[in-house]
């Protein structure tokens, strides 16, 4: 039998085992173990991570646990939290371009005036196949929002759970706006109307009276933005040239209970500092490395590092479809001046601080939802991968659509032409 085959077929029996031999059980010991906690316990070589009614119970040295735990041999092995989607469009789409209903779209509706009223917690598809894709890869969690719409709020998005059940871990959990250049055409053809119209709107939200209100925006609007002001619900900016940037900070400056965090930032490097001044951090795609427009002129791949050294919290992980490969975006960020340790909070704990679950996930900690992943190695490392993953203490099965056809098609009979086989 040739190596491919023996390694699936080990794969296979070994996820089979965890199922068949702990279906029943809810605590766990993660055992011997290299764990990377990400809180204040730090790595820790050969340790073991118990896992008890779907929270953290306790990572402890060594390989020795209490009875009572469906043990998992982790020697060899690296377990990180599980990973969390900074900012994408899970549960929301299946393919963007495809005939259908495409929930992270939003066209123009007289329920709201600037598009800060939409909320797409009552749009999460927990059937998405998309989800299956990526959790299997150590993604858990995520930021899930509207990808296109032509006004200049986004709406409130919601941190979603890969899980099969209820997958709203916290709705309206922060609102999305877009400032860059695609924001302007949409909004009058020019930034010297966009900003004038976010000041106005902003101004509206901070003084809204909801049995006064009969401003700009929709009263819909002003529900959902006054929360900003209220709740200091995360802002999240789209936005990449230095000179928007620039402006953003100055309206961070003018409200100081805006809870701002940048998206995109192709050209944040240029003003780290100011960045890290005003305490804002940034979601960014390491991977811009070339001016796709003239916003993103400056684009580096030093972007990650050159933030993170000058204090910037920084999280990775924009993307959709494969969102997995948030990793690889890490991984590729340290090799251009990321450190390691900053390049795994970008993907885990410095995502939930920014979204406000930074009590839930993010961390490996006692009292923290168990979301957890077991790697075969280094996770920033592309020949590696997630070989089980844990959401909630519970352990999810490693299949996908993409294994499916995988599977049916290793299994093919050569005397059977295509069309007479079925899954």
């Amino acid at each position: 039998m040739n190596k491919t085959k023996t390694t699936l077929l080990a794969s296979v029996f070994t996820i089979g085992a965890l199922f068949s031999a702990q279906a029943l059980a809810t605590q766990y010991a993660i055992v011997g173990a290299k764990v990377h906690t990400l809180s204040s316990q730090g790595t820790l070589d050969n340790a073991s991570v118990l896992i008890k009614d779907g929270v953290i119970e306790a990572v402890v040295a060594g390989a020795d646990v209490p009875s009572g735990y469906a043990r998992i041999n982790a020697q060899g092995k690296v377990v990180t939290p599980g990973l969390i989607g900074a900012y994408t469009s899970l549960g929301l789409q299946e393919v963007s371009m495809s005939a259908g209903q495409i929930d992270s779209s939003a066209d123009e509706s007289d329920f709201t005036t600037v598009g800060a009223a939409f909320d797409v917690s009552f749009a999460v598809n927990p059937d998405s196949t998309l989800i299956a894709i990526n959790r299997m890869e150590g993604i858990t969690a995520a930021a899930t929002n509207i990808e296109r719409s032509e006004y200049m709020f986004k709406g409130q998005g919601t941190i979603m759970q890969l899980a099969d059940d209820d997958p709203v871990l916290a709705p309206r959990a922060f609102i999305t706006l877009d400032m860059s250049g695609d924001a302007a055409d949409d909004n009058g053809g020019s930034r010297a109307i966009l900003w004038p119209k976010l000041l106005y709107v902003l101004a509206e939200a901070q003084n809204y009276d909801s049995e006064e209100y009969d401003g700009f925006a929709s009263k819909a609007d002003m529900e959902a933005l006054s929360l900003l002001f209220t709740e200091q619900k995360p802002l999240l900016i789209m936005a990449d040239r230095k000179a928007d940037i620039l402006q953003i900070i100055r309206l961070k400056n003018q409200y100081k209970g805006l809870n701002v965090v940048l998206v995109n930032g192709a050209e944040a490097w240029r003003v780290a500092e100011q960045l890290a001044q005003a305490n804002i951090p940034v979601i960014l795609n390491p991977e811009y490395n070339l001016p796709g427009n003239f916003e993103r002129i400056g684009a580096t791949l030093a972007n990650a590092g050159r933030l993170a050294n000058a204090g910037v919290t920084i999280a990775i992980g924009m993307e959709t479809h494969n969102i997995r490969l948030a990793t690889q975006h890490a991984g590729n960020a340290v090799a251009n001046g990321l450190a390691y340790a900053d390049g795994l909070a970008a993907l885990t704990k410095n995502v939930a601080a920014i979204f406000g679950v930074d009590d839930q996930i993010g961390q490996i900690a006692p009292g923290m939802r168990a979301d957890v992943v077991i790697w075969s190695g280094d996770p920033l490392e592309v020949t590696e991968a997630a070989e089980h993953v844990f959401i909630a203490g519970k352990p999810i099965a490693m299949r996908s659509r993409q294994t499916e056809l995988r599977d049916r098609y290793l299994g093919l009979q050569d005397t059977k032409p295509m069309p007479h086989h079925r899954p």
